[in-house]
C-alpha cells in the first residue's frame, strides 16, 4: 500500500513537472529556437561598409537590436536564398558576425525609414524577418550620412 503511494506521487509530480515546466527550462528551450536572438556583445564583431564598429557604438547597437520589436518573418523558397543575402538596394547593411561555440550566425541589417529588415545566415540556412526600432534607423541614417 505505502509503495502505491509513493508510485502514485512520483507520477503525479513527474506528470506536472511534463505538463508546466519550470521557467527556466521553458526560457532556454524558447531561446534555442528563437528566430530573434538576444545579442550579447561577447563573441560579435560588427560591420558596417567594411570598417568594425568602436566598442561603444557596438554596445549600442547591440542594445538597440534587442529591444526592436518582431513585426513578420518573410517566407524564402528554396533557391531564393541570394536575392535575400544579396538584395537589390543601395542600403548598406551593417553585419553582425555571432561565434558561440561551434555555432556561427551572420545578421545582415538594413535598415529603412519604416522598418529594419534582418537577414540571418547560419549553416546553409536563411531566414528573413522584419524589425521596427526607431534607435536603429536613426543610427544607420546618421551613419550613412558619414560614409
Amino acid at each position: 500500500m505505502t509503495w502505491t503511494a509513493a508510485v502514485i506521487i512520483v507520477i503525479g509530480v513527474t506528470f506536472k513537472l511534463l505538463m508546466s515546466p519550470p521557467s527556466a527550462v521553458v526560457g532556454w528551450v524558447v531561446s534555442k529556437f528563437a528566430l530573434h536572438p538576444q545579442l550579447d556583445s561577447k563573441n560579435i564583431t560588427i560591420t558596417f561598409n567594411g570598417k568594425y564598429l568602436e566598442e561603444v557604438e557596438k554596445i549600442s547597437l547591440i542594445n538597440y537590436f534587442n529591444e526592436a520589436n518582431f513585426l513578420k518573418k518573410y517566407p524564402i523558397f528554396p533557391g531564393n536564398e541570394k536575392l535575400f543575402l544579396h538584395p537589390e538596394t543601395n542600403v548598406i547593411p551593417f553585419i553582425i558576425n555571432v561565434k558561440r561555440k561551434k555555432k556561427e550566425v551572420n545578421l545582415f541589417l538594413y535598415c529603412y525609414n519604416d522598418r529594419v529588415d534582418v537577414v540571418k545566415q547560419w549553416k546553409k540556412k536563411v531566414a528573413s524577418y522584419s524589425l521596427s526600432s526607431e534607435h536603429l534607423q536613426k543610427l544607420t541614417i546618421s551613419n550613412s550620412i558619414d560614409v
